[in-house]
């Protein structure tokens, strides 16, 4: 019996071992590179399967650092960056390795400077020296000694990495481990620190807040107000109920605007412009319906015609560019597929619904007319 239980024990850690992938069990210590180069300082980066080491030199403000990537295809590039400016892309100082259309390994600087960087070589804010690259038992690895200032020892640092379809860079993906591949590193003492998901997590309670408010929330409002109001059961409970939707809707869909300006505001350089422009409108459009409840003219007013054809326009104007705007938001998170579907879902069944509740009210304001007249 306890020898069955052995060779079940056994070949239970056999299987775990041949599942786990080699790169998941790595770490800096203990790495042997091709060269016999020896490093001082490493650091086990928490995400990518990617690994930093370094010997500082403070009499010159000089490192000698290695960036090794686990598990690199020949088609894969990775980057390493310093970025003074924020823990982001944008404005990275980055070194850039691949392999060449010769299949060889080559390293390169390049700057960050937008959104959809060109990946060209250029110069760094600094400089940098001995720079190669090096391919061996699926570790990418780049080779650079870089001339620090003494604002860049302890910094941001940025690390990512694609695909290549032969000689174009592919764009990196956009999921949690490559939106997380940010950090801190101090040359002089060794420590490095994971970067915060918090610009992450920030994205997603924006996108979250704006979708239920500007693209649930206000068109259910909207169906309410035109379709409610045609059943004499429902009145006057329909107006309370619009504006109790819509209200929240303005509630919600502003927390989810200041989420949007302060994201803004965490990342420069990082431009969405029709997606801001888009948010700002909206604002501005909620907002004056907002007002144009408390300035809302009696029925029998002469103005309420020329209110009705306002608040009306303005009302369809912004469910029209709340869908649109909130796809805009699906491009940029580009989050997993199913909460895209999911919205989508949402938005056919209202509209359907909206479909039917149009020819039902219509049959019935006829039906009226037609009572009406042969009275």
């Amino acid at each position: 019996m306890d020898k069955s239980w052995r060779t079940v024990f056994f070949s239970c850690v056999l299987l775990l071992y041949l599942c786990v992938p080699p790169s998941l069990a790595q770490t800096c210590r203990g790495h042997t590179f091709s060269s016999n180069q020896i490093f001082t300082a490493c650091s086990d980066l928490p995400v990518l399967s990617s690994f930093l080491y370094w010997n500082y030199y403070p009499s010159n403000l000089t490192a000698d650092i290695a960036f090794r990537k686990a598990g690199a295809s020949t088609t894969t590039w990775v980057a390493w960056a310093l970025n003074p400016s924020g823990q982001q892309m944008v404005g990275s100082q980055a070194i850039l390795a691949f392999h060449n259309s010769s299949g060889v390994p080559t390293a390169y600087t390049t700057p960050i400077t937008s959104f959809s960087p060109s990946m060209q070589p250029g110069n760094l804010s600094f400089q940098v020296f001995n720079l190669k690259a090096e391919y061996s038992n699926g570790d990418m690895i780049l080779f650079a000694t870089l001339h620090l200032t003494s604002s860049l020892i302890s910094t941001n640092q940025v690390w990512q990495e694609g695909t290549m379809s032969g000689t174009s860079f592919n764009s990196h993906a956009m999921d949690s481990e490559n939106s997380a591949s940010v950090g801190t590193i101090n040359f002089e003492t060794g420590a490095t620190v994971a970067g915060s998901v918090g610009t992450s997590t920030k994205k997603n309670v924006h996108g979250a807040l704006n979708a239920v408010s500007w693209g649930v929330l206000m068109p259910m409002g909207i169906m309410m107000a035109r379709y409610l109001k045609v059943f004499k059961v429902a009145k006057p409970a329909w107006f309370y109920l619009h504006a109790a939707c819509q209200s929240s809707a303005y509630i919600i869909g502003v927390a989810g605007w200041g989420t949007g300006l302060k994201l803004g505001s965490d990342s420069p350089g990082i431009k969405y412009i029709k997606h801001r422009n888009i948010g700002i409108t909206l604002f501005c459009f909620a907002t004056l319906q907002v007002f144009a409840l408390l300035f809302r003219p009696k029925p029998d007013h002469k103005y309420r015609l020329y209110w009705n054809i306002y608040h009306h326009s303005i009302g369809y104007a912004t469910i029209i560019l709340s869908i649109i705007n909130i796809y805009e938001g699906f491009d940029i998170l580009d989050p997993e597929k199913k909460w895209k579907k999911i919205y989508t879902g949402i938005i056919i069944f209202l509209g359907a619904l909206a479909a039917l509740l149009e020819v039902i009210t219509w049959i019935i304001v006829l039906r009226r007319k037609k009572a009406v007249t042969s009275n």
